[in-house]
């Protein structure tokens, strides 16, 4: 699914990488647990998060996951955008709960990790 029709989906706001809407992801996976994260092993993944700090970020860059979402009405600082930003990743800001944002995704047809 495209990062367009993601934003669109969860009613969501891209802050950073609103360059790379036709970005496709195949799996979610939602967890607060960055070393949950680091288990990934899958290409092409959506992360789905509440966890809004510069660890995400991180971690994120080192499971080669290019699309993060903050849900919980979760804002980035500005560290977070500036870093997200030197490693071409996409952030979107939502809303909606973790639960919701996965239903929605799982719904229009994002597969589950597991």
């Amino acid at each position: 699914m495209k990062i367009s029709e993601i934003k669109n989906l969860i009613n969501g706001r891209i802050i950073c990488g609103e360059d790379r809407e036709d970005y496709s992801v195949e799996v979610a996976f939602a967890s607060d647990l960055m070393s949950d994260v680091l288990t990934l092993k899958d290409d092409h993944v959506l992360l789905i998060t509440g966890l809004n700090n510069l660890q995400t970020i991180r971690t994120a860059e080192m499971s080669d996951i290019h699309c993060i979402i903050l849900a919980r009405n979760k804002k980035a600082s500005q560290e977070m955008l500036d870093l997200a930003s030197e490693n071409g990743q996409i952030l979107i800001e939502c809303r909606y709960s973790v639960f919701k944002t996965c239903g929605l995704l799982f719904q229009a047809g994002v597969k589950p990790i597991f």
